[in-house]
C-alpha cells in the first residue's frame, strides 16, 4: 500500500481509536479538542512522510505523535487546566502526566464506552447514526453527507448540536453497570443495526452496497461480543444477520456495480466461511429465552443462503415474517412476507395480500404488484414497472426496472 492510500486508510481505522481513548482519558466534553489531536497527528504524518518516507510502524508512529499532542494540547487549554485537571489530582492522577494508554485493551474499552455514550435518547437517531461514523467509524462529513443524502453544513451542525447537548447532559463515558445496560443495549443494537442497513441496502446512495458502512457495523458488533456483559444473545443474533448478508455481498453486483437479484446471483460466489460463521452465531444465540426481531431477521437471512426454491424454504420464510409482523408492524415487512406467501402459496393469493398494504410511494411495493400481476394482466403488471420508475430513489434502481420493462415489452406488453 503506497503512502497515498495508506494514511487515508489508517485515517479510517486509527482516527476513531485516538479520539475515544482521549475522551476516556480526559472526560467527553473535551471531545473536540481530541478531534482536533487526531486530525493534527494526521496532518502532520502527511506533512513528515512526505518528506521523510513512511516509518516502519506507521500506527505506532501515529500513537506516539497523538500522545505527545494530547499532552500539550491539553497543558495550554484554559479549560482542562481551570475544570478537568483539578478533578485528576483529586484522583490521585499525575494530571498531565498521565499516561495516554493506547493499547489494544483500552482502545476496544474505549470505543465501547464511545459508542454507549453517543447511542443516548437525547440525541435524535440520525444524530447517533452521524456521531458513530464521524467518532467511531472515522467518517469525514462530506461521506456522512453522502450517506443521508444532504450537505456538509447541515451534517455539521447536526453533529455540532449532538456533542453540545451530550455536554450539557454531562454524559459519562463509563459502560452502564450490568443492571441498566439491557435498556441502553437496545438503543446501541438499533444504532448498529441502521448503520448496516444504510450500507447493505444503500437507499441514499447511487452504489449498490456500501461495504464499508456494513464492514464497520460488522467492527461495532464486535466490540459488543468482546465484551462479557454485552455478549447476549441478541448482539449473537445481530452478527449472524450480518454475516449472512455479508456473504452474498460479491454475488449482489455484476462487474459493472449493478444490482444482481437474488435468483440471478452467481451461488458460487457467496462466502461459505461467513455463512459458517453466521451458524455459529445464530447456535450461539439460541442459548437465551427471548427472541427478538434480530432473530428471526438472522434466520431469514440464513435461508436466504441456502439456494433451494422449494415451497418448504419459502413457507418457513412466511412463518417467520408472521413472527416479525406479531412483534411489530412494519409495511416493509409486510410487504417482504407478501413475497415469500407468493412462493409458497402462488401470485393470487398473495395479490389479495398486496393490496391491503399502503405503499403507494414505494417503488418495491410496485415492483411486488408488477411481478404478482406478470401472469394474469400484463396490462396492470406495466402500469406498476412504470409507477416503480417514477418512485425509485437511485439510478441502480431504475435501471433494474428499465430491464424488467424492456424484458415485458419483449413478452407483448
Amino acid at each position: 500500500m503506497n503512502r497515498q492510500e495508506l494514511i487515508p486508510h489508517l485515517f479510517r481505522t486509527e482516527y476513531s481509536k485516538i479520539v475515544s481513548v482521549l475522551c476516556k482519558t480526559f472526560g467527553f466534553s473535551q471531545i473536540a479538542l481530541a478531534e482536533d489531536i487526531a486530525s493534527e497527528t494526521f496532518l502532520t504524518a502527511t506533512e513528515t512522510w512526505g518528506l521523510k518516507g513512511t516509518p516502519k510502524n506507521p500506527r505506532a508512529w501515529l500513537y506516539q505523535v497523538a500522545k505527545n499532542k494530547a499532552r500539550d494540547g491539553f497543558r495550554h487549554n484554559k479549560v482542562f487546566q481551570q475544570k478537568i485537571k483539578p478533578e485528576l489530582e483529586h484522583r490521585n492522577t499525575t494530571s498531565i502526566e498521565l499516561e495516554i494508554d493506547l493499547s489494544e485493551p483500552n482502545i476496544k474499552d474505549s470505543q465501547l464506552q464511545m459508542l454507549f455514550a453517543i447511542c443516548t435518547p437525547i440525541i435524535s437517531k440520525e444524530a447517533q447514526i452521524a456521531l458513530a461514523l464521524r467518532i467511531l467509524c472515522g467518517f469525514g462529513v462530506t461521506e456522512i453527507a453522502k450517506a443521508f443524502l444532504s450537505n456538509k453544513e447541515t451534517i455539521n451542525k447536526r453533529l455540532h448540536r449532538a456533542k453540545e447537548k451530550l455536554r450539557a447532559a454531562k454524559i459519562d463515558l463509563g459502560i452502564p453497570h450490568t443492571i441498566a445496560i439491557e435498556e441502553r443495549l437496545d438503543n446501541v443494537i438499533s444504532v448498529v443495526y441502521l448503520l448496516y442497513n444504510e450500507g447493505y441496502y444503500s437507499t441514499t446512495s447511487e452504489i449498490n452496497i456500501r461495504k464499508e458502512l456494513c464492514i464497520e457495523a460488522m467492527r461495532l458488533s464486535l466490540l459488543l461480543l468482546d465484551h462479557e456483559p454485552t455478549n447476549l444473545p441478541k448482539t449473537n443474533a445481530l452478527m449472524a444477520l450480518f454475516c449472512f448478508h455479508a456473504s452474498r455481498f460479491e454475488a449482489r453486483s455484476n462487474k459493472d456495480g449493478e444490482q444482481t437479484l437474488y435468483f440471478d446471483q452467481d451461488i458460487g460466489a457467496w462466502d461459505q466461511e461467513l455463512i459458517k460463521k453466521g451458524v455459529a452465531y445464530l447456535r450461539l444465540s439460541s442459548l437465551g429465552t427471548a427472541i427478538t426481531k434480530y432473530h428471526l431477521e438472522a434466520v431469514i437471512a440464513y435461508q436466504h443462503t441456502q439456494p433451494n426454491d422449494s415451497k418448504e424454504k419459502w413457507g418457513q420464510i412466511l412463518q417467520l415474517y408472521n413472527q416479525l409482523l406479531q412483534l411489530r408492524y412494519s409495511p416493509i415487512i409486510a410487504l417482504n412476507r407478501t413475497y415469500a406467501l407468493s412462493k409458497a402459496y402462488g401470485k393470487q393469493v398473495a395479490l389479495e395480500q398486496a393490496l391491503k398494504i399502503d405503499m403507494k410511494n414505494n417503488h418495491f411495493y410496485h415492483l411486488l404488484l408488477a411481478e404478482l400481476y406478470s401472469d394474469s394482466d400484463r396490462k396492470k403488471q406495466k402500469d406498476h414497472l412504470e409507477l416503480a420508475m417514477v418512485t425509485a430513489t437511485t439510478d441502480h434502481e431504475k435501471k433494474i426496472i428499465l430491464r424488467k420493462l424492456d424484458k415485458a415489452k419483449q413478452n407483448g406488453i
